[in-house]
């Protein structure tokens, strides 16, 4: 296992230095699930919440929370995305949207926290577009599934 790098001498939390770190072409894919009852899902489908289209929302919500990552999370480096992109996969078997974000950027540092941030974000405004009719709706499974490129080499989460 890797040491913990983010504690300076006297194990105080601090910002890791990468500017050593060589520029290399980097990906990462998170997923996440929000399940809801069937007549939410329904509604969703057919563009019936009052608040709008919730899937184009949700994907603009994902993008941008992408691009604010290090204003959310304090650690993060604030890097330059060169893609981001929201899928949604509605499962009306299961009552649950699917959602995967994919992060793309050339810099010395990963895209990892930005693909999580955006399917949290992404799932987040679903929930808040449609919690007039359903405040019962449960958001899970959040995790990276891929992260290519860096020295660290890559990653791909066995159960994918």
């Amino acid at each position: 296992m890797d040491k913990l790098t983010h504690f300076n001498e006297e194990g105080r939390a601090k910002m890791v230095e990468v500017g050593n770190k060589l520029n290399t072409k980097r990906e990462a894919v998170a997923r996440g699930s929000i399940y809801m009852m069937p007549e939410t899902l329904n509604k969703i489908v057919d563009n019936n919440i009052s608040k709008g289209d919730v899937l184009a929302v949700s994907q603009v919500a994902g993008i941008m929370a992408a691009k604010r990552t290090s204003d959310l999370i304090p650690m993060c480096h604030n890097i330059t995305l060169t893609g981001a992109d929201i899928h949604f996969h509605v499962d009306k078997e299961n009552s649950k949207i699917d959602i995967k974000a994919v992060t793309r950027t050339t810099g010395k540092t990963g895209v990892e926290i930005e693909a999580i941030t955006a399917v949290s974000a992404a799932a987040l405004t679903i929930y808040d577009m449609c919690k007039a009719v359903d405040r019962g709706m449960k958001i899970t499974d959040i995790k990276l599934v891929k992260k290519t490129g860096g020295k660290s080499g890559d990653f791909i989460l066995e159960e994918e």
